[in-house]
């Protein structure tokens, strides 16, 4: 088993400012966490490129990328939206998280890698066409999954989506396609307000889309109900050629940003899940991009059990 975990220190880069809890201390705690465990040694180190502007605007509008990059450059507070920070440099390690995401995808589907996990900042699912939102700027999954599709010719790619928020962008930019299967567990009714259980997709990607919308208060026990109940059966049912996970770990009983109480075993139980669904139908590919996740040590914590699923080894 060959696992990669994509990281530079570029995307320290990105200043959010005093007291933002989307902070570069997130990837510094995890990183020095998952430097300590015994599987290190095995990882495979993996640098990023920056995103070719080509690749971005498959989910992107041109206008929405000059738009960004004038912003950054001009070293405006903000974009769009006030969740949205940003910093003189926040355009071009944006671009860093997503071609982050695209050398992954090479890796992966060469064979040179069996799965990774990327460790980047900012985080992406909430970003739309042409807005940003929640903290996200570019919409790593959703370039990921179409530059797996126009690049190496993979026709089934499945998005699982275990973020404590629902997955806007990503939802909108595929309820059309029934070849990207969407799938998210999240609190609901909570922010952004998306993800009821009847957005099924629409049009030709009708059916294509699963929500498993989580009250407050929810446990390990109504994830992996949701997990055996629904989500299986679903995804084997799709067959993905590969399997991307939007993997934020803010659903953590422990982050401070929302109301769902999930032990960091439970993100090792939901790994392994979506291991044995890519050893199934996608001979093993699997890339895991870091989305949420604001409580230091439940971060690092979560990311490793996730990343020592990954590497092959039991929680």
């Amino acid at each position: 088993m060959t696992t990669g975990l994509l990281y530079d220190p570029i995307y320290l880069d990105h200043n959010t400012g005093f007291g933002h809890p989307e902070r570069s201390e997130r990837l510094s705690a995890a990183l020095e966490y998952i430097k300590q465990q015994p599987f290190f040694e095995e990882i495979v180190p993996v640098l990023p490129r920056s995103a070719e502007p080509e690749w971005v605007q498959q989910i992107h509008t041109s206008r929405y990328m000059e738009r960004a990059e004038t912003a950054c450059r001009r070293n405006n507070s903000h974009l769009d939206s006030l969740d949205v920070a940003i910093s003189t440099r926040s355009f071009d390690v944006a671009l860093q998280a997503a071609g982050g995401a695209l050398e992954l995808g090479d890796r992966v589907v060469s064979g040179a890698l069996d799965n990774a996990f990327g460790l980047i900042r900012p985080p992406g699912h909430h970003a739309e066409q042409d807005m940003a939102l929640g903290f996200c700027l570019f919409n790593n999954i959703a370039i990921l999954a179409r530059y797996l599709q126009t690049q190496h010719g993979l026709q089934k790619v499945l998005i699982l989506d275990w973020d404590v928020h629902h997955g806007n962008g990503t939802q909108h930019t595929f309820e059309e396609d029934p070849s990207v299967f969407y799938v998210s567990l999240h609190q609901y009714p909570y922010y952004p307000g998306t993800g009821a259980v009847a957005e099924t997709g629409k049009g030709r990607g009708r059916g294509a889309t699963l929500n498993c919308p989580m009250p407050a208060g929810a446990d390990d026990n109504d994830y992996q109900s949701a997990f055996t109940d629904r989500i299986l059966p679903a995804v084997n049912a799709f067959g993905p050629e590969i399997v991307l996970i939007s993997a934020g770990f803010d659903a953590h009983a422990a982050d401070p940003l929302a109301q769902i109480n999930l032990s960091t075993e439970c993100y090792s139980w939901m790994s392994e899940r979506m291991m044995e669904v890519a050893d199934q139908h996608a001979d093993g590919k699997l890339i895991a991009l870091l989305e949420g996740g604001y409580d230091l040590k439940a971060l690092a914590h979560s990311a490793a059990a996730h990343l020592r699923v990954l590497a092959g080894l039991k929680a």
